[in-house]
């Protein structure tokens, strides 16, 4: 996704002569170092919060961002680890859709970033990076905190600047913002030498959306004719299935979705990322597919002989053995980014443009032209699809003396339907997955890089963008471990995000693989000895800590823990050894799925009649055959 733009920092920046910005309006310049600049520009492009850390490089821009913060344009939250900062400005984004802003110095700050800066690369989040650097007379120097956060970040963002001259900087920022929202989203590195930030010029503001780039034209209307081919594959599909992606997030798509798959029937799964594009109420929703998607997901996506690939990209984790993957189905593949159509799947309908924009004009021309889903076209697959959701639904275990982790994510669910979630990495990031019904961009992950320790930050990120909202953020005894110095920051700014932790005492992904793959060799998986006390490392932390360790505490600690007026961190004392199904094993097809609940033999039962058209189902619906009604 790496995109090298031409650099225009060597040409000419006088009036009209940059090619990178469009006519405007005259302004005339005014005297202003290069950090009032860049906070200015911040400004103009409504930034109200940066995370971060100060440090000596970017000491003169946090000396320009106080005299900011003290109107009140900007709030600055001090995390207490730069990796925080980048996971925080992450959860923003995700959650509000803008642009996420985050700070940090050269050196040690810089690279500290890195780990979040891959995060949103992976999963495409858009993001503003601001690093300090050395004075340029000093690069490549080996000068004291200098190290090369250009060339280190190359692979893991969208475009990257260093800074050489003051009066580039409006037009930087504005290049900035602009390449890391449009087409595909992803972070963008602006690096500041402490001189450029220090040294005054003849300041004139670029606004938002004046900047034009030479070579940089992502598409946004798929072509017609690609667009008409899958409306053809569409109609004489009988098995057809929408597998939608995090690219549906990022365009909004989601009423577009939900009308495409209910004008022709279509079941829908999501992948991580696009968790939340699809009412998971919908009749029609089969929840998520993968390594640990729901069966009849994986069922359906083995058997289907139509693929709708939306804003997704065949990731290993959902494909599992790729040449086994909807092997006996044709493919449309929707996605802004050229490279990822045919990338991992050759398509044989591929439509470059924006999610979005496609399925509005895919679905004008149905309605242009009439098309539309033949009565009970689709129905014999919908039932088969409805029998495996009542042979392999996703089990909720009740142990006699633990409480499951599974009970513990359908409790939450319960009580705070429709919070914001944040989740850390692991096995409770897939029970979330699988358990929670999300609605769109209040589900926040680490997909592609799989980051443990994201969840706190991000949930940050959220809790700030959305004050009034409940966030939540559910991680595991070892993620948790990895960002736990965020409680300072969550103490700091009173950020009333809850942190409930599933206490296992293990890496319980790493053990769950030990004892499935490696002969139960359990190496290094195992925190017990060094584990803190949760509760009283809250507690000195000066928030609510809490410990539920029997089920019968479990509704009402829940409910004490969203009552209360603050963050809270709840440590549950989960099964040791519960493993997370269904589970596709390395190397297998989807449908090979381990962990599968036993069918018991069944017992002859009636048919059962709709409530709604009185039509007689068979006892393994779910819904009706012939109104959709759930039964």
């Amino acid at each position: 996704m790496t995109v090298r733009l031409p650099s225009f920092t060597s040409l000419p920046q006088t009036e009209n002569q940059n090619p990178a910005v469009t006519k405007a309006p005259v302004v005339t310049p005014k005297r202003a170092t290069g950090g009032f600049a860049l906070l200015d520009s911040l400004l103009r492009h409504e930034v109200e919060y940066i995370f971060g850390y100060p440090g000596g490089a970017i000491l003169p821009i946090y000396d320009d961002l106080y005299k900011v913060e003290a109107t009140g344009a900007i709030k600055h939250i001090l995390v207490r680890h730069e990796q925080g900062a980048a996971h925080a400005a992450d959860g923003y984004a995700r959650a509000t859709g803008k642009v996420g802003v985050c700070f940090g110095t050269s050196g040690p700050g810089a690279t500290n970033l890195v780990t979040g800066i891959a995060t949103a690369y992976m999963d495409s989040i858009p993001m503003i990076v601001v690093t300090g650097q050395v004075p340029r007379a000093s690069i490549g120097t080996d000068a004291f905190q200098e190290t090369d956060i250009y060339g280190i970040t190359l692979p893991i963002v969208k475009h990257s600047y260093v800074v050489r001259d003051p009066k580039d900087m409006a037009r930087i920022v504005a290049e900035a913002f602009h390449i890391a929202s449009t087409g595909r989203p992803g972070p963008v590195l602006i690096d500041v030498p402490k001189d450029v930030a220090l040294e005054e010029c003849d300041y004139v503001p670029v606004e938002p959306g004046t900047v034009k780039l030479r070579g940089y034209r992502p598409t946004v209307k798929g072509n017609p004719r690609q667009i008409n081919a899958a409306i053809q594959l569409i109609r004489h599909s009988r098995r057809p299935l929408l597998y939608v992606g995090g690219g549906a997030i990022a365009a909004g798509a989601h009423a577009e979705i939900q009308e495409l798959a209910e004008l022709f029937n279509i079941p829908v799964t999501t992948t991580l990322m696009g968790i939340g594009a699809f009412d998971e109420h919908h009749p029609l929703a089969l929840g998520m597919l993968g390594m640990h998607g729901t069966a009849y997901a994986n069922f359906a996506v083995t058997d289907c002989d139509l693929l709708i690939c939306v804003g997704a990209r065949f990731d290993d984790r959902v494909t599992g053995k790729l040449d086994e993957f909807a092997s006996h189905a044709k493919v449309i593949h929707i996605d802004i980014d050229p490279a990822e159509v045919g990338k991992n799947r050759v398509p044989e309908v591929p439509i470059v443009g924006d999610v979005r924009h496609v399925l509005i004009d895919l679905l004008r021309r149905c309605r242009e032209t009439g098309v539309k889903s033949i009565p009970n076209q689709n129905q014999e697959w919908l039932n088969l699809i409805n029998r495996w959701r009542q042979d392999y639904p996703l089990e909720v275990p009740q142990h006699p003396d633990s409480i499951s982790p599974q009970e513990v994510i359908v409790e939450i669910a319960s009580q705070a339907p429709h919070a914001f979630y944040t989740t850390d990495v692991g096995q409770h990031q897939m029970w979330a997955a699988q358990f929670l019904k999300n609605g769109p961009r209040r589900w926040i992950s680490s997909a592609g890089l799989g980051t443990m320790g994201f969840g706190v930050p991000a949930a940050m990120g959220a809790k700030v963008a959305f004050p009034d909202e409940e966030v939540i953020c559910i991680s595991g005894d070892a993620s948790f471990q990895m960002c736990l110095q965020e409680l300072g920051t969550l103490a700091q700014y009173g950020i009333n995000v809850k942190t409930l932790i599933m206490n296992n005492g293990w890496q319980g992904m790493v053990r769950q693989w030990q004892q499935a793959f490696y002969g139960e060799r359990y190496s290094c998986s195992n925190m017990e000895v060094g584990m803190p006390d949760i509760e009283l490392l809250a507690k000195a932390y000066g928030i609510k800590g809490m410990v539920i360790d029997s089920r019968d505490q479990l509704k009402d600690a829940i409910a004490e823990m969203l009552a209360h007026n603050g963050p809270v961190v709840v440590d549950v004392r989960v099964t040791r050894d519960e493993n997370c199904y269904p589970m596709v094993a390395p190397g297998k097809s989807n449908a090979q799925m381990i962990g599968l609940p036993k069918q018991p033999p069944k017992a002859a039962v009636e048919p059962v009649a709709c409530s709604h058209c009185g039509a007689t189902n068979p006892p393994t619906h779910n819904f009706c055959s012939e109104c959709g009604t759930k039964l």
